[in-house]
């Protein structure tokens, strides 16, 4: 009997509640990483900040988020989803709160390290939730659920946080988004537990999820505990010509999304003098079309294999094409009309959503004894790109001009579709 059949005659789904509860937190967290982008404009003239230092400010969450993924890792497996959730969320929001209380440059900024550092769990908390909830194959339309909610999320919340700097400011932006973090953060300590610990699961839809696969801490106290000694001939595995293609392709990839999670508002409304309220409505657009490219990416995959196409292609395929759809961002330089710029916006963005499915290939080309630590490097290198691309963009615009730091966004996406065409080039994949 299929699974889904079975699923529909179980007592409870309290793994889909789950589901929509991992949405909310992603919506909650890139909320709290994007209002400092949509207050940057006016903040930076109330106490001054030059184009730098909003770099600097921009790329803060990065450098702390990036230095804690292994001590959250650590602590993730240590106290679980629940409570490091609830620590996560309610610190981040916490810290937001704070931010509506700032008067200068240091303050600004060690708060942003401060989201950087509570925010560090998030996505390993995340995966871990949905690990232990769901049968091996519901996981995967789970996994691709919660991801898109950083895309869908914002597409729907940025005009909210819009209207709501428009009515009360900046500094109330910063309050309402780390109350709404609080509260929720609450809210998911008293109703989530793990399946075995839950009182709102069934006993047949827990010997389901069992039954299908979901991870247990059974099963994590039976994992061979033997560490992998890292030696010259494993890090030669590690930094293979291949895996180095994907590592810089993944940096090219992060760097479009942190462009427009970071500067693409002040862009609006400084380069473009767009109205600020109108920016707001504007500025979701490109989020649905990434979305739209998430979504799609997966469909367009499955249609190449279907019809006979290299599994190696039907991967590559979306990769290459959004990374080269990116460059199309370069149009922005060249119309002042809003509804072109978002044009050229939208399809760079839609093209950056098209080439997120890229963790299959640390799967395809890393040791198996090594996926761990090349899955590390590889998030690594999407991490170094939040620190690096606010930084070196802050410095560019500092004339006034953002027209290089286009082309700087357009370069990037350019070496990291020649590095999957030309480093990483034809790998064997299961069809």
């Amino acid at each position: 009997m299929a699974p889904l059949e079975k699923s529909k005659r179980l007592s409870t789904n309290m793994r889909y509640v789950i589901l929509a509860f991992v949405f909310i937190n992603i919506v909650i967290n890139y909320m709290d990483r994007t209002n400092v982008s949509i207050a940057m404009p006016e903040l930076s003239k109330e106490i001054g900040l030059s184009t730098v230092q909003q770099g600097l400010i921009f790329s803060a969450f990065g450098w702390i988020y990036a230095a804690m993924q292994i001590p959250g890792g650590i602590l993730l497996d240590k106290f679980g989803s629940r409570i490091m959730y609830f620590i996560s969320l309610f610190g981040w929001s916490l810290v937001t709160v704070f931010q509506a209380f700032i008067s200068g440059f240091g303050q600004l900024m060690g708060l942003r390290l401060g989201v950087g550092f509570f925010e560090a769990p998030v996505m390993p908390a995340n995966n871990r939730a949905i690990s232990y909830w769901f049968p091996e194959d519901e996981r995967g339309t789970a996994i691709g659920i919660y991801s898109s909610a950083q895309f869908l999320g914002l597409a729907f919340s940025t005009p909210i946080l819009y209207g709501i700097h428009n009515s009360i400011g900046w500094r109330g932006l910063f309050v309402v988004t780390g109350v709404v973090g609080i509260i929720w953060s609450i809210i998911w300590y008293i109703f989530y537990s793990d399946p075995d610990k839950s009182r709102f699961v069934g006993q047949d839809e827990l010997k389901y999820i069992k039954a299908g696969g979901a991870i247990t801490d059974d099963d994590l106290k039976n994992v061979d505990k033997h560490k992998v000694k890292l030696n010259s001939q494993n890090i030669k595995q590690l930094f293979s010509r291949r895996l180095i293609g994907i590592y810089i392709g993944q940096f090219a990839i992060s760097g479009t999304f942190w462009f427009f999670l970071t500067w693409f508002p002040t862009y609006l409304t400084k380069a473009k003098h767009v109205n600020f309220l109108q920016s707001g409505f504007l500025s979701s657009i490109p989020y649905l079309a990434a979305f739209c490219g998430v979504i799609l990416a997966g469909f367009i995959s499955d249609q190449l294999i279907k019809k006979g196409r290299s599994a190696s292609l039907a991967r590559k395929a979306p990769v290459i094409t959004g990374l080269l759809l990116t460059l199309l961002i370069l149009g922005a330089n060249f119309v002042s009309n809003p509804a072109l710029i978002i044009l050229f916006m939208s399809i760079a963005f839609f093209g950056n959503g098209l080439a997120t499915i890229t963790w299959v290939f640390v799967t395809a080309l890393a040791p198996k004894h090594l996926i761990g630590l090349a899955g590390g490097i590889f998030n690594g290198c999407g991490a170094l790109s939040s620190i690096v691309i606010p930084v070196v963009i802050g410095i560019l615009v500092s004339n006034g001009n953002f027209s290089s730091a286009l082309v700087f966004i357009a370069a990037i996406a350019l070496l990291g579709a020649l590095s999957y065409i030309f480093v990483v080039g034809k790998i064997e994949l299961k069809d």
